[in-house]
């Protein structure tokens, strides 16, 4: 079994004629595959340096996010008794009044929808009232030497 890639980063056959056909087709893609051919062997290391920066970033975002996950609960103590307290109480205020406003989206998102659902029904039966209503038809005076039918002309 062979163990080296057809397209590596070298100057094999394959890559050669890769690169001259990417010229053809489009010429950033023959230039893609030259950058490829001189400095693929790098991008083990690039893509490792990368990993390394993007973990850091991470980690950085996970710590904070600890930190607001822990003030975020009440079992995190401070150690100041009097601070706990005022906190847990604020906390519940907090939560009552979380509540409180739920309650009122909710209750008005009713309201609307009702009063969507009568404005529709309106609407509606206004239409029907008018597609059901019969009409009379059209009735024209003779004028002088012609028929009373407007179709015997």
């Amino acid at each position: 079994m062979n163990t080296t890639a057809l397209i590596r980063p070298a100057w094999t056959p394959a890559t050669i004629a890769l690169m001259v056909l990417g010229f053809v087709v489009f010429w950033p893609l023959g230039l893609a595959m030259l950058a490829y051919i001189i400095w693929g062997d790098r991008l083990d290391g690039f893509k490792r340096d990368v990993n390394k920066a993007t973990d850091g970033i991470f980690a950085g975002c996970r710590r904070g996010a600890d930190k607001a996950h822990r003030w975020g609960h009440a079992s995190a103590r401070t150690g100041n008794v009097a601070f706990d307290d005022w906190r847990d109480k604020e906390l519940e205020r907090l939560d009552e009044e979380r509540r409180k406003l739920d309650e009122a989206l909710a209750e008005f998102d009713d309201y609307a929808r009702e009063l969507r659902r009568a404005k529709d029904q309106e609407e509606f039966d206004r239409f029907m009232a008018k597609r059901n209503k019969p009409t009379a038809p059209a009735t024209t005076k003779p004028v002088k030497g012609k028929g009373t039918n407007l179709l015997d002309d």
